[in-house]
């Protein structure tokens, strides 16, 4: 390899892990607690659309439970 290839890849290495360094503390101080909260707060409104579910009464349209017959799937040959 020739020398400018080599000065190149000991410049280049050092400044990518430099500047993604510098982008993750950037981040963290930054944007982390933002993106924390909207996440909380999302998970916490599907719980509730969840649990709207659950707390929903079942309802039957017949009158009498007995009188629903089951229903099979038609024999394949």
């Amino acid at each position: 390899m020739s020398n400018s290839f080599m000065a190149l890849i000991w410049w280049v290495i050092p400044l990518a892990g430099l500047i993604g360094a510098l982008g993750y503390v950037l981040w963290v101080t930054q944007f982390k607690s933002k993106f924390e909260s909207e996440t909380t707060r999302s998970v916490g409104q599907f719980q509730r659309f969840q649990d709207s579910f659950r707390d929903a009464e079942i309802t039957i349209a017949s009158e009498d439970p007995d009188e629903i017959e089951p229903v099979q799937p038609p024999l394949e040959r």
